[in-house]
């Protein structure tokens, strides 16, 4: 609230440059203010007094806008990427999955790797356990285990998160 939608008798009042003025009725502060040619801004409405500074109200704004905007900017968004493996793969094949998951976490993103399995081949969760572990042991400084290998129906989960 800003000005003449403060609805409070008297203020604490913190001036422009930030120094503690003391508790003043609110058309006195709202005088000062418009001496100043700057606005009285409630900062903390809950207290008692609420607490108003003096302060250009336009300018305020549009630096947090501006700082919002840059936080904006620099935020990394991590997605999650999946990686299948099947249960009898092959060493080459390994391989290039490995790769790609070495990839997605330099990259910053986290890792779902997972081993379905069909049909018989769920009797031998075990094999993909081993699998999962291999993955978990080859790229240990890069990652941090953000999920242990679990069974989730036909398939075995394990979830990798960027070491930061």
């Amino acid at each position: 609230m800003i000005n003449d939608e403060i609805r409070s008798k008297e203020v604490r009042l913190v001036g422009a440059e930030g120094e503690q003025i003391g508790i003043k009725p609110i058309r006195e502060a709202l005088q000062m203010a418009a001496d100043l040619n700057l606005d009285l801004v409630n900062v903390a409405p809950q207290a008692k007094p609420p607490v108003c500074r003096i302060m250009d109200y336009g300018k305020f704004r549009y630096e947090q806008q501006k700082k919002e905007k840059e936080a904006r900017k620099n935020q990394k968004v991590v997605d999650i990427k999946e990686v299948w493996f099947r249960s009898n793969i092959e060493e080459h094949d390994y391989q290039t999955k490995l790769r790609n998951v070495i990839k997605f976490l330099k990259d910053g993103d986290k890792v779902k790797c997972s081993v379905r399995f069909r049909g018989r081949e769920i009797a031998h969760a075990d094999i993909g356990q081993k699998i999962l572990e291999r993955v978990k042991v080859e790229v240990a400084e890069l990652s941090s285990i953000e999920r242990q290998p679990k069974l989730e129906g036909r398939s075995m989960i394990m979830i990798l998160a960027p070491k930061s």
